[in-house]
């Protein structure tokens, strides 16, 4: 497995490659897809991507845990947390080792 990270410039630099907007428009595209996504998020709605998977925000309760090097127990607060459920599309895809940039 790599270890290479996708930035979001190099996301801005394939809308530009793919769809042939300028640098600037490509980067507000993204930049506005992300805050949509991200502003959903925040409210609390589902953001469903076909082909991708579906990002949701749970709440978890307050519990005990313990400290893994001290063994002292601890108050965990409540929390919301970001999930990822990848679509059925993309596990195949993933497990199939596809060459990249293959097409849904």
């Amino acid at each position: 497995m790599s270890n290479k990270c996708l930035t979001r410039l190099q996301l801005s630099e394939a809308i530009y490659k793919e769809v042939g907007l300028s640098r600037t428009e490509s980067a507000e595209i993204l930049q506005t897809a992300l805050k949509i996504i991200s502003e959903s998020l925040v409210s609390g709605d589902y953001v469903k991507i076909s082909s991708f998977g579906c990002f949701s925000v749970r709440a978890k309760k307050k519990r005990m845990g313990r400290n893994p090097k001290t063994g002292e127990q601890a108050i965990i607060l409540p929390r919301n947390i970001l999930t990822f459920r990848p679509s059925s599309t993309l596990k195949l895809r993933i497990n199939s080792k596809r060459t990249p940039g293959a097409s849904f």
